[in-house]
């Protein structure tokens, strides 16, 4: 893969959970959007929505590997699952080429634990489920996709882990509040004294327009390929809330407790994309609550 690919400008594809919800997937637990994964009755509505993604204007699919990470799974009770719902993500996503092959598919790599919280386990342990998760997405994607991640400890660790794979990665660093991440440190942290080959560009991931214009200014003189991936939520700061639904209802559906943001509709969306477009950004997307609709808008900047 050309590692200039997002020095043009590229359309990503937006929220597949949060979508799959809205076309009637009934999440077990808080398997999200995994559920689709494991349950063979929606392997066609996955493979539908990233063709609408497609279709909308996407020249990136992420595969829906979010929730498929092994914290999850067990709290799930299906961790034993692995292995199968990583395989069957990638090999969904894949199977877009035989009709659209000029699309790239995207390995998304989560936080290994907590969302939106910097993960404080060892680094052996986070260093273990990073390459386990990466070594099964392998053979179906073009490049891999740090998704949402929060601290530049879990980066690094990530960017080891999936050296020996030879293939670049997209950062996605996640800002809930302010000008920092969830471990306390800045964007610029990620690149400072670092080298990192393979870089294909860095993100702000699952942030609302206004956050993302809260940290134009630093993200565009890291001197590399930036852009987002917005969402739609009310807010972006779960806790204690997000720790609080898990444990008394077992479920996790973010609408319950972020909220949704009707009044970015498609149209409002692509004009906050379209004013930081003119600022350089070059990597167009969208997270939770963003959908064909919303990607079709922003599609037609190019």
């Amino acid at each position: 893969m050309d590692l200039n690919f997002f020095k043009k400008t590229r359309i990503l594809d937006g929220g597949m959970g949060q979508e799959l919800l809205t076309r009637g997937m009934q999440p077990q637990g808080t398997l999200w959007s995994a559920t689709a994964l494991l349950e063979e009755k929606y392997h066609k509505l996955l493979y539908d929505t990233h063709i609408d993604f497609i279709k909308a204007g996407a020249e990136v699919i992420v595969t829906t590997t979010f929730a498929s990470r092994k914290v999850r799974l067990r709290e799930n009770k299906v961790e034993e699952k692995f292995e199968y719902l990583n395989k069957k993500a990638g090999e969904i996503a894949e199977k877009t080429k035989d009709s659209y092959p000029d699309v790239l598919v995207a390995g998304g790599l989560p936080p290994q634990n907590s969302t939106y919280k910097a993960d404080k386990r060892s680094k052996d342990e986070i260093s273990e489920d990073f390459y386990n998760h990466a070594k099964l997405l392998n053979p179906y994607i073009d490049f891999f996709y740090l998704d949402v991640i929060s601290s530049i400890k879990e980066f690094e660790i990530a960017i080891n882990c999936i050296d020996e794979f030879k293939k670049p990665y997209l950062i996605g660093a996640h800002i809930s509040e302010g000008k920092t991440m969830p471990s306390g440190e800045k964007i610029s942290d990620i690149i400072k004294n670092q080298k990192y080959r393979n870089l294909l560009g860095i993100m702000l991931s699952c942030v609302s327009p206004e956050n993302f214009q809260l940290n134009l200014e630093e993200i565009k003189n890291l001197g590399v390929p930036f852009g987002f991936k917005l969402n739609a939520y009310v807010k972006t700061n779960p806790f204690p809330k997000y720790e609080e639904n898990q444990k008394n209802k077992g479920s996790l559906n973010p609408k319950e407790f972020l909220g949704i943001r009707k009044e970015l509709t498609p149209i409002k969306m692509a004009r906050f994309a379209k004013k930081f477009k003119n600022e350089g950004a070059t990597i167009l997307g969208g997270c939770c609550e963003t959908s064909p609709a919303h990607i079709k808008e922003i599609s037609k900047l190019v």
